[in-house]
């Protein structure tokens, strides 16, 4: 099978627009986190687009287009795309698509009548917008679709098309996850379960943590086989490893408390790698910052790297965005390759207070990622979605 690496990345988060934006800002501890929401407050869809085109697409495709664009740039593609266009995909993940798309045509037919009901509602809506508007706006004719697995999804995304380039089903897929749920209908349904963090904060694995916060954004990756890449004489960011993915069959919200199917998850994205827990430098952890996930997330790491687990730093990206749902894990892959590139563990932001058991290595602060002179460094980024999805990847770089 052929290996896969990655050429370009993209994000628009709560911390601003730009990939190098995240990992910067996110490294140098900054917080997007305000009165209990994390938006992308800095993104505006017509720089990315036209004003027409804005109109026509839901929040969550504006933002996907946006990150697309900077991450094929960032792969140098600007000049036209460097293999056949049938042989370039685009994968996708979201966890609930175009949602405020849904809620106010909703609203615009229970006050007005069906006539006031767009017909531009469904192509807004549906879950696989994002990956159409790309592959539309860049001539992608390849394998395109989207994956729709919870908060597990933009990992997923990322792990399904470096299998198709694998398995030679394409040559390069632009891949990842956008999502915009700061809808009322979200924060209603997000409150009523209990998952909304009461104190407005995200603080992973921290004892006083009481729920995750919700934010929006979108992460896109350029991932190439790495015999057309290097033929073309890309600039190549890392090295896609290895992905796993399981499911818990356990409960339709609450992980296993065990880590059971977060910890096969792991095992096999190394076992795909060809690498063990001695070789890992780094955890993107998923991180919610939720009383549950964090538990089982800590059992987990502990199961699938044994006596390593302590001695590897483990921090979460959503203690500076909060959680981006389906398009966390796509983010979270951006940011994790970034911090592999400069050789540093990000913080989990707001960590201060130790929880019985929970006795990993979470990264008060951002510090230098210990690694042989030489070598590449190896990163695990964990996502877990409602429904027991688990997905895990493996970066180098």
């Amino acid at each position: 099978m052929r290996d896969v690496v990655i050429t370009g990345v993209g994000a628009i988060t709560p911390l601003g627009v730009g990939a190098r934006t995240l990992h910067t800002r996110w490294t140098a501890g900054v917080s997007a986190i305000r009165d209990g929401e994390a938006p992308c407050a800095d993104f505006d869809a017509t720089d990315h687009m036209t004003p027409k085109q804005a109109r026509r697409a839901d929040r969550a495709t504006q933002l996907a287009v946006g990150a697309g664009a900077e991450a094929l740039a960032d792969a140098g593609w600007c000049a036209g795309l460097p293999y056949d266009a049938g042989l370039i995909g685009c994968v996708l993940g979201t966890g609930i698509g175009g949602i405020g798309t849904l809620e106010d045509n909703h609203d615009q037919l229970r006050d007005t009548g069906p006539d006031a009901v767009s017909p531009l509602a469904v192509p807004l809506m549906m879950s696989n917008a994002g990956s159409a508007a790309l592959s539309l706006e860049h001539g992608l004719r390849g394998p395109v679709f989207s994956v729709v697995s919870a908060c597990a999804a933009g990992s997923h995304a990322i792990g399904t098309a470096a299998r198709m380039i694998e398995h030679g089903d394409a040559d390069a897929i632009v891949t990842g996850g956008a999502e915009a749920p700061l809808t009322p209908l979200s924060r209603a349904a997000f409150e009523s379960m209990g998952a909304i963090s009461p104190s407005g904060v995200s603080r992973p694995f921290d004892a006083r943590r009481d729920g995750f916060v919700m934010g929006e954004g979108a992460g896109v990756l350029v991932l190439e086989a790495g015999d057309c890449a290097r033929a073309r004489g890309a600039s190549i960011l890392g090295t896609l490893r290895g992905y796993g993915c399981t499911g818990d069959a356990h409960h339709i919200t609450a992980p296993h408390a065990e880590g059971h199917g977060g910890a096969r998850a792991m095992t096999l994205a190394l076992a795909n790698a060809g690498l063990g827990p001695q070789d890992v430098d780094y955890v993107n952890a998923h991180g919610t910052s939720t009383q549950l996930n964090d538990r089982a997330e800590t059992a987990a790491l502990k199961l699938a790297l044994g006596e390593r687990a302590s001695e590897i730093p483990v921090s979460s990206t959503k203690s500076a965005i909060g959680h981006l749902l389906g398009a966390a894990g796509a983010v979270e892959a951006v940011a994790t390759l970034l911090a592999l590139r400069d050789r540093v563990a990000p913080p989990t932001i707001g960590w201060e207070e130790r929880e019985e058991g929970m006795d990993l290595d979470y990264v008060p602060a951002a510090r230098p990622l210990a690694r042989r002179d030489g070598e590449a460094a190896v990163a695990l980024s964990n996502s877990f979605g409602f429904g027991g999805h688990n997905a895990t990847l493996c970066l180098q770089a």
